[in-house]
């Protein structure tokens, strides 16, 4: 990809989450996006920017409030029954196989209790302009969003309230203001934000408090992932990857293969895959401390991955599902 196309991919992950932002809401008021989520013929093909487990369900979710659903590991995908919103849905996470919520646009968090046909709206701010990128829920009643300029919301209800956590200003000064790309959590519920200017931020007290720790690097980190062993893997701009053996506290430099830019990452046994731009596959089969990169012929910005069983992976692009005949397995 050249230079001033990464610059373009870059400037749109800032403001639209690992994908393009839908016409309805270039345009379109808070009224609009409040709406019920767009109706498509074609779900597999629109844009997917983050993905779950749902026990054994698959669940994506993307532009124009888009919910996509399979039940048999990828082969065929259906539209979620009701979403209350067409704002783009940047990332979704489940605390079981009924319970899940989603974050996007307009601060919009929604929540499903049928494994993802129906949801309802559980936060939804579209005066301050910041959107969230991310959401990770330890269990069935605590969770984490993250977004825009070092916007945290915490609950502890299963998102019935949502409160803000202000975070302390950096400690190489200047305002508290990154921002946060994926949050995550380590062994021992220990959650971990992978974040702008090579931050990644740690909390081992649920979200309330966190702590700031320096990967070395200046460029933006945009996914993160924890390998069985404990490793922790950050990854982001022009395939920048780094790692840490000590709960956070000391992060290394790992060769990913790649200058391709890294958008997701997923940890299955000691097999780490990371996935991104111009269809970058960067693949570990130890734990993290050494990658193989490949890249798909189709060259797919590849957005979001999961494991799927038998060393295989579903993967998402800003096209849509990425169909089996044409995933690598690993």
């Amino acid at each position: 990809m050249k230079l001033n196309n990464v610059i373009t991919v870059v400037i749109m992950v800032v403001a639209c989450g690992f994908g393009i932002c839908s016409k309805a809401e270039e345009t379109g008021g808070p009224s609009l996006r409040k709406a019920p989520a767009w109706k498509s013929v074609a779900p597999e093909a629109t844009s997917v920017l983050g993905a779950d487990h749902a026990g054994t369900r698959l669940v994506g979710v993307g532009a124009r409030g888009m919910v996509l659903l399979s039940d048999n590991d990828g082969q065929s995908w259906h539209q979620a029954k009701s979403v209350p919103v067409l704002s783009t849905l940047t990332s979704v996470s489940f605390a079981d196989a009924q319970n899940g919520w989603a974050v996007g646009h307009d601060g919009a968090i929604i929540h499903t209790s049928d494994g993802g046909e129906n949801w309802i709206l559980q936060h939804f701010d579209s005066s301050t302009d910041r959107p969230l990128f991310s959401v990770h829920f330890l269990d069935s009643s605590h969770g984490v969003a993250v977004g825009l300029w070092s916007l945290i919301l915490i609950t502890s209800n299963g998102g019935a309230t949502w409160s803000e956590v202000k975070l302390p200003a950096p400690p190489d000064g200047g305002k508290a203001d990154r921002n946060l790309f994926r949050v995550f959590a380590g062994k021992d519920s220990a959650l971990y934000v992978a974040a702008e200017r090579g931050t990644i931020l740690n909390s081992n007290d649920g979200g309330t408090t966190w702590t700031y720790h320096d990967s070395g690097y200046k460029g933006s980190l945009w996914t993160g992932a924890v390998a069985d062993d404990g490793s922790i893997l950050v990854a982001g701009l022009r395939g920048s990857v780094f790692r840490s053996t000590d709960r956070g506290t000391t992060w290394l430099a790992v060769k990913s293969g790649t200058k391709s830019s890294l958008t997701d990452a997923i940890s299955s046994g000691q097999s780490i895959v990371l996935v991104g731009l111009d269809g970058t596959i960067c693949d570990s089969q130890d734990h993290g401390a050494t990658f193989t990169a490949t890249q798909r012929e189709d060259h797919l910005p590849l957005t979001a991955v999961l494991a799927i069983g038998d060393g295989k992976w579903q993967m998402f692009s800003e096209q849509g599902v990425v169909s089996h005949n044409n995933v690598q397995s690993h």
